[in-house]
């Protein structure tokens, strides 16, 4: 790892690693260049299993030729309805290599929203991961037409499954192979009537109002957006990365996937959700990208296991984190560093600051990524003072992932960078909004020409929906979104993000939603983090059953609220926020009130608690 006050190891990249002008050639070319390297690894029961180029070729060609055996044709819709997995890979390659469009479906959708998005889609083939998957499209195929078959990854639990319609993957590689040996040349020719503005891939928006809506991405958004990344930060084969956020978010199919694609880092696959924490420590990823949220948790468990350290542990990374941030400042502030403070520095790495990255996992990191949520600029000081530079992102969906980035070499925490240099940002001078123009923007919603140009003007601009300032030096900062921006009942604007974040910073609270629109003052609701405010409790002896009860607990509300008002400090009175009420349910990504990304939707909380939140007002 290079030492914090020289980043000249994150340099942009401006040199075209691969030739292509579609993600199909991109990776066919890729094949050719890289073959005998491993590109991915996975864990499963314990055992890490690798996959060269080649090999992943092999099952990209099986599955397509499969495909092409169904009657899949150009344009055909396949979707995949999966965990993040290698197989999920491999459909995604091999439905864009027979030139079809590529949707993903968050796992944890119900049934009903399965039944949506593949009738929005047209999908013919839907691919899913294991027999939980397999029940919610058996629950709704009688009511999909268009839907010719269902592709299982896992079939453990399904040996005796007989429907015709219901195929295993391996069955479908099988006829893959079948195929291709009678049709040697079918998929070349397939591959080749791909186009550069041929839609390629779906991404469907979280629809925290009303239903989702399908984003369109053309292969040049893709290829167009990828050749821009390495000019935020670059990455190469030497690279690993570790692959865990849904892949049909854009943040983990850009981020992850396509540019690793590109760039030839290795892509390491986590065993499941629950094993993040222990599979980032074995993977030690030398570029990590993730969402505030996981940023958050990673410095919850070291201030937790802090806590149960001894008197002299601590006392030693107080010092050490404090030796860590004065060098953090100096770098921010793009001044020099002296040779004394180098020299401390590097006793604090071996006192304390190694510990801390490796029980995170972030020991081998060149740099880390956050985006697709506000972050606390605390926690991105906290990482710097640690020693790995943390680059915040900011886009959406319709933008193809980032628009803006900042530089390794300007860093500013709470700013999302400058624009990036593959697109235009400025911000509408009425209202502030952030718009965003350039070949990365996304082709329209499909099936929805009148949100498309609400969303897209007659200049080819992007309304966001998220309103910012820019300063002198062209960095821009988020305030909030236009929809989220309070007015309280004296009239005072306040942006809600800005105090959440704070809240968020606090490894007792999860998620927090600050209410007060045409209110006398600010309430807020919390998600508490459930690991570590159940062990505050039995550090505190603090009598609970369940999780309602430990939220009830008078000991945990005297918790939160000095949280609240460590945060309250930092804000004017007329900002402050008053009360608040606790979250009595345990929150899961299946639940109504979550994001399939783990956050509150703000609208649906405001009105699912609203008897709670009108009695802070009592």
């Amino acid at each position: 790892m290079s030492a914090l006050w020289d980043l000249s190891h994150i340099q942009p990249q401006a040199e075209i690693v691969l030739a292509g002008e579609t993600i199909t050639d991109l990776f066919w070319n890729g094949v050719k260049k890289r073959g005998p390297q491993v590109w991915m690894r996975q864990k499963h029961l314990g055992v890490w299993r690798s996959w060269t180029w080649d090999q992943t070729a092999c099952a990209v060609d099986e599955i397509a030729n499969g495909l092409l055996s169904l009657g899949f044709a150009k344009g055909d819709c396949a979707s995949i309805l999966s965990n993040t997995v290698v197989e999920w890979v491999w459909a995604d390659l091999a439905v864009l290599s027979c030139s079809g469009v590529s949707n993903g479906i968050y796992p944890t959708d119900a049934s009903s929203q399965v039944h949506y998005l593949c009738e929005d889609s047209r999908t013919r083939v839907l691919f899913v991961e294991d027999d939980e998957q397999l029940d919610k499209a058996l629950e709704v195929r009688n009511t999909l037409p268009l839907l010719r078959k269902i592709v299982v990854f896992d079939m453990e639990g399904l040996r005796t499954l007989d429907d015709p319609n219901v195929i295993s993957l391996d069955a479908l590689r099988a006829l893959g192979r079948a195929h291709k040996a009678a049709h040697p040349s079918a998929l070349q020719e397939r591959i080749a009537l791909c186009q550069p503005e041929d839609l390629a891939i779906l991404v469907y928006t979280s629809g925290t109002t009303g239903k989702p809506k399908g984003a369109m991405h053309l292969h040049s958004n893709l290829v167009f957006t990828v050749h821009g990344y390495n000019l935020l930060a670059s990455q190469d084969e030497n690279d690993e990365r570790m692959c865990f956020l849904p892949l049909c978010h854009i943040a983990e199919r850009m981020g992850g996937e396509y540019s690793a694609l590109y760039t030839g880092a290795k892509l390491n696959f986590v065993e499941n959700p629950e094993t993040i924490p222990e599979n980032v420590r074995e993977i030690a990823p030398t570029v990590f990208t993730a969402v505030p949220r996981v940023w958050e948790k990673f410095y919850s468990g070291v201030m937790i296991s802090l806590k149960e350290a001894g008197a002299i542990q601590q006392a030693t990374y107080a010092w050490s984190i404090g030796v860590g941030t004065t060098i953090a400042e100096k770098v921010l502030a793009q001044e020099p560093v002296s040779e004394w403070l180098k020299f401390k520095f590097k006793v604090a790495q071996v006192l304390a600051l190694n510990n801390v990255r490796k029980l995170i996992g972030i020991h081998r990191a060149r740099y880390l990524v956050t985006g697709a949520a506000p972050i606390s600029p605390d926690l991105v000081r906290w990482y710097l003072a640690l020693g790995v530079p943390m680059l915040e992102v900011w886009g959406m969906t319709e933008t193809c992932g980032a628009s803006t980035g900042v530089p390794a070499d300007r860093m500013r925490p709470g700013s999302i960078g400058p624009a990036a240099s593959y697109n235009e940002v400025r911000l509408d001078p009425a209202t502030g909004e952030i718009l965003v123009r350039g070949k990365n923007v996304f082709a329209g919603y499909l099936n929805l020409p009148e949100k498309t140009a609400e969303t897209i003007d007659a200049q080819g601009w992007l309304h966001t929906g998220d309103v910012g300032v820019i300063d002198s030096e062209g960095y821009f900062r988020i305030t909030d979104r236009m929809k989220d921006i309070i007015i309280t009942a004296g009239g005072k604007n306040i942006t809600p993000s800005e105090l959440e974040n704070d809240l968020k910073f606090s490894p007792y609270i999860t998620d927090a939603v600050v209410i007060g629109d045409k209110r006398p003052y600010l309430t807020v609701i919390v998600m508490i983090d459930h690991e570590n405010v159940e062990k505050f409790a039995q550090d505190q002896d603090v009598p609970f059953s369940n999780y309602a009860s430990l939220t009830k607990a008078p000991e945990i509300q005297a918790l939160i609220q000095g949280e609240l008002e460590r945060v309250n400090k930092k804000f004017a009175r007329v900002e402050q926020i008053k009360k608040f009420f606790l979250l009595e349910n345990q929150l899961t990504a299946e639940d109504e009130e979550l994001t399939p990304t783990m956050k509150l939707k703000r609208k649906l909380v405001e009105k699912k608690y609203a008897p709670q939140i009108e009695a802070m007002y009592l």
